[in-house]
């Protein structure tokens, strides 16, 4: 065996075995302490940083990073993150759970920043 083909091997082998050790992107599924809430308690009583909780639909897309979402009871702004769709196709129908905080701003209503999103049956 040359040495070229030893060493073309021994990259690949690194490389390889490099790949394989990075950690799989798993989301957790399980309970969580944040309680649902709802869009009209948020619009309500709004809370800079308050951690929150809702399920509903992203009714349409306003912005780059900016859905406009309903659970029913209100409509609020979402700021999501293209990685926070985890290369998932949505649209209006799709029932979803987002996991964020509220951003408050005096020059405009209240948003969630998304830090996770997950579709739900």
């Amino acid at each position: 065996m040359s040495a070229y083909v030893k060493l073309r091997s021994a990259v690949a082998l690194a490389l390889l075995s490099s790949a394989l050790s990075f950690p799989a992107h798993a989301q957790y599924t399980g309970p969580s302490e944040i309680g649902q809430t709802t869009v009209a308690e948020i619009l309500k009583n709004p809370v800079d940083d308050q951690d929150v909780r809702v399920q509903g639909h992203l009714l349409r897309q306003t912005a780059h990073d900016k859905f406009l979402f309903s659970d029913g009871s209100g409509e609020i702004v979402a700021e999501i993150k293209a990685k926070h769709f985890a290369g998932q196709t949505l649209d209006e129908k799709t029932r979803v759970e987002l996991i964020g905080e509220v951003d408050t701003s005096s020059k405009r209503p209240p948003e969630i920043e998304v830090d996770f999103l997950k579709v739900v049956d």
